[in-house]
């Protein structure tokens, strides 16, 4: 089955209904020749949205997935970039993180840079910055826009009160409006996005693109007899996952996934498949961001498209009766 392709919002961008990002693997986990595969993997089978940071790897990942981009010959505009903006990247100096005027506008220099690339698609404020008034926040990334640096802004894990308030600012000065929020979404962290997040988002007229749709792996179901010896939460800068996903709530949640497992295998599914596919049918889900160390994971993810209609009101409430019981 093709990709399908979805407006990000009320804007006229179209991105890709599975997207692929850089978190953990690129310029960490993963070899540069693993990475070339998996972007080209993704790349040829339709996915047209990149997600990044400045932040992953200290900004190893945009350093490796901007090479893949200059030599693999694609036409710039036949792919959508992004990048974000917030924890700084090679160093922490005093205003090297942050939503200041300063970072940001340094901030998105040096994830050019490092993507070699000569504008962002979209460019997020990774969090909110309590330390930096929003106004001038707004107004940089406004700036970027106008500088033709930045097409998109958007806001990364925001409440649906900042959320407002950068909506009102832009209006009262007649800024560029952020289009779009990322958060995280799974069966097993749904409040925030679905009663929070919806009403304003559709208000405002807002896409997402949402981030560990397997709930960092959880409902892959790898993680049910513990952790394996190859895992990448066994590495040391993973250290505060592994503490997440091994925390309290941890064995509710593994009696959960064997249910899911249940589903899946009554509509003829893997489970990753159909945790990404019950994330696709929001309506309020513009992209899924997949990650992936192997092809054949992304592969894996990739095929969710093929059973979406598999996903009946019968699957997808007895889903959400499994959902409600552990989901944050």
């Amino acid at each position: 089955m093709e990709m399908p392709y979805r407006r990000l919002g009320a804007s006229g961008l179209k991105v890709s209904a599975l997207s692929f990002g850089a978190w953990v693997t690129f310029g960490n986990q993963v070899s540069t020749e693993v990475a070339r595969d998996l972007l080209h993997a993704a790349y040829g089978a339709g996915v047209n949205f990149f997600d990044n940071a400045e932040t992953y790897a200290d900004g190893r990942a945009e350093t490796v997935m901007g090479e893949i981009l200059k030599n693999s010959g694609w036409r710039r505009s036949s792919y959508v970039l992004s990048s974000k903006v917030y924890f700084g990247a090679e160093s922490e100096g005093p205003n090297e993180m942050g939503l200041s005027r300063k970072h940001v506008i340094e901030g998105c220099h040096g994830s050019l840079r490092r993507l070699q690339a000569d504008y962002l698609d979209l460019f997020f404020c990774h969090r909110a910055d309590p330390d930096t008034p929003l106004l001038e926040t707004v107004r940089a990334m406004h700036d970027l826009i106008i500088q033709g640096k930045v097409l998109y802004w958007g806001t990364s894990e925001w409440t649906a009160a900042q959320i407002t308030e950068a909506h009102e600012l832009c209006a009262k000065y007649n800024f560029h409006a952020p289009v779009v929020e990322q958060p995280q979404y799974n069966l097993f962290h749904r409040s925030r996005f679905e009663k929070e997040l919806t009403p304003v988002l559709k208000e405002r007229g807002m896409g997402t693109t949402i981030w560990s749709p397997l709930a960092s792996g959880l409902l892959t179901g790898k993680y049910n007899d513990g952790i394996p010896e190859d895992s990448r939460l066994h590495m040391e800068s993973l250290e505060w996952l592994k503490k997440r996903l091994t925390g309290f709530g941890t064995e509710k949640k593994l009696a959960a996934i064997k249910k899911f497992a249940a589903v899946a295998a009554g509509i003829d599914t893997p489970l990753p498949r159909l945790a990404i596919a019950w994330c696709l049918k929001n309506p309020q889900v513009s992209t899924v961001i997949t990650g992936a160390s192997k092809v054949e994971q992304l592969q894996e993810n990739l095929a969710t498209i093929g059973i979406m209609e598999r996903l009946t009101p019968a699957v997808m409430a007895e889903l959400d009766q499994i959902s409600r019981t552990v989901a944050e």
